[in-house]
């Protein structure tokens, strides 16, 4: 008798180590990607990059350092004084603030440029240094908004495909109605449905894009759609579907 192949299971990955393809470009980031385009017309030679999580912000970042040979950095790592040049800072609405005020001071002295990234308008940080806070509401910002339709369903396909994860075109079409209209959404029901599938060794279906999406803010359950619970098995740790 042929003895039963072992269950997979999913491997706990940093966020850190997904791959991410090209940009996409959309209407929700053309006005970032046109500042982007020229930092010449920075005013203080400073952009701030600011919008919910996922939509992007630090894709841009990372690219447009890698372009231009800049540092980029992070801003929960700044520390001490850090040495001016032209840089890209993610994250920087959590920066500890007396090295970002520094990092501000010194670019801005030698006109070297400056890109931040930040999940509110700079003016809007909650900073205590008030010389830090009139830096941030000096700094040119624009916002980086939820994807349209059409960038909903293309980063639900590289998401999918990074994870090699084959959906059937009728889940597809189901995930895309029902999905909430966030970037960030569309990446945790990837995720989700990559472990689950893994875990409970079946094919995607719409019965596991439905345990996928079924606890994630802004998804409403359809009236008709047949009741799915993600439960723990106590014995494996691993979710089943009751």
């Amino acid at each position: 008798m042929t003895a039963p192949l072992p269950r997979q299971l999913p491997l706990p990955l940093p966020a850190a180590a997904e791959a991410r393809g090209p940009f996409l470009p959309d209407a929700s980031n053309a006005a970032a990607r046109a500042w982007l385009a020229d930092p010449a017309r920075w005013p203080a030679a400073r952009l701030c990059l600011w919008g919910p999580e996922g939509v992007g912000k630090s894709h841009m970042l990372a690219e447009t350092a890698a372009v231009r040979d800049w540092r980029l950095l992070r801003g929960p790592d700044l520390a001490g004084v850090p040495e001016p040049g032209p840089a890209a800072v993610d994250d920087a609405d959590c920066a500890p603030e007396e090295p970002l005020l520094h990092l501000l001071n010194a670019n801005a002295a030698r006109g070297l440029p400056l890109l931040l990234a930040g999940r509110a308008a700079p003016s809007r940080w909650p900073v205590a240094l008030a010389d830090l806070g009139s830096r941030l509401a000096a700094t040119a910002a624009v916002e980086v908004g939820e994807p349209s339709e059409a960038l909903i369903e293309a980063l639900l396909l590289r998401e999918t495909a990074e994870r090699q994860i084959r959906l059937p075109d009728a889940t597809r079409a189901w995930l895309l109605r029902h999905l909430p209209r966030e970037a960030r959404a569309v990446r945790a029901v990837a995720r989700r449905l990559d472990r689950l599938s893994l875990a409970l060794g079946r094919a995607p279906s719409r019965a596991l894009a439905r345990a996928a999406l079924s606890d994630l803010p802004g998804f409403a359950a359809p009236d008709h759609d047949a009741s799915v619970v993600v439960a723990a098995d106590a014995s494996r740790d691993t979710p089943r579907l009751v």
